[in-house]
């Protein structure tokens, strides 16, 4: 059977998790997502790298539900509690076609894995009737290498995240100790497929990976793992964004070392790591925010 096709949801195995449940009957799996599509929102999207902004905005679509259960997860009303509005598959195209019509320059689909089957097909619609935008496939990377073949040709920029490097992180921080190896299985997937961000005379993504990493407070030896791992396994063509804007929303005030904003140091330290690894292409996009969100330097590392 194709593995994303709209059977697939009769025993869903589209993530990690591979919950096996037949979400066309009702039931659900971890993510909790039905088999009718449900989007939080969609609209021209200028909080993304400029390289997949430019002048008129990327078509973010943001699906309801996640595969991942972050504790500092800043949009957790549509990622755990699943806000949003089903769609049928027909009014997901014509959403897809109306952010073209706006001018968006890309379509970007945010955290779309757990509705596959309706995007593909969505997607066809779209296409018959003139849909031409670059995809951006907007993921966590906890995703199966099977999935993500499924649909190699579809996506043309993978804008990915690397959030941990140790399973005990992981387990404790968004509910996988699995993470850290399915991520690295994934985005060299990923890579394989698109390759390192290319870029048009604009400047604007066309194709390739986009990496981006969250600076947690307190783990900086995990990010400098991540950056490592990057530099010997990916590429040091990699695009990275660097994200320094972490802070305790949601749940994360319940872990001590996430109780507080990033500190400059903290941020430097990962960026000097990255340059001294290799990495230049590290986008800059969002530093001046930063320096606005960042807590006075901490006592210790945590």
């Amino acid at each position: 059977m194709n593995p994303v096709s709209l059977k697939s949801y009769r025993s869903c195995r589209l993530c990690p998790w591979e919950c096996g449940v037949d979400r066309a009957a009702g039931e659900l799996g971890r993510c909790e997502a039905p088999a009718t599509v449900k989007i939080a929102d969609y609209m021209p999207h200028f909080g993304e790298e400029a390289c997949l902004v430019g002048d008129t905005g990327s078509g973010a679509v943001f699906f309801s539900h996640c595969t991942l259960r972050c504790l500092f997860c800043q949009t957790w009303e549509m990622s755990w509690k699943g806000e949003g509005t089903e769609v049928d598959l027909e009014r997901l195209s014509d959403c897809f076609l109306w952010l073209e019509a706006e001018g968006c320059v890309n379509l970007n689909l945010i955290t779309p894995t757990h509705y596959l089957p309706h995007i593909l097909q969505a997607l066809e619609r779209a296409r018959k009737a003139g849909f031409s935008l670059p995809v951006v496939y907007n993921t966590s990377s906890f995703e199966r290498v099977e999935i993500l073949k499924a649909v190699q040709g579809v996506v043309d920029i993978y804008l990915a995240d690397f959030k941990f490097w140790e399973p005990e992180t992981a387990k404790k921080l968004c509910g996988s100790p699995d993470y850290p190896e399915t991520a690295r299985r994934a985005l060299v997937e990923m890579h394989r497929q698109v390759g390192d961000l290319q870029t048009d005379d604009r400047g604007l993504a066309r194709r390739g990976v986009l990496l981006r990493h969250l600076v947690l407070p307190g783990h900086l030896g995990e990010t400098f793992a991540i950056l490592d791992w990057v530099a010997e396994t990916l590429s040091t063509e990699t695009y990275l964004n660097i994200m320094g804007h972490f802070r305790p929303c949601h749940l994360a005030r319940t872990v001590p070392t996430l109780a507080r904003t990033l500190s400059r140091s903290e941020y430097e330290a990962a960026k000097r790591h990255a340059w001294a690894k290799g990495l230049h292409r590290i986008d800059t996009t969002h530093e001046r925010l930063y320096e606005i969100l960042w807590s006075p330097e901490p006592s210790g590392e945590g």
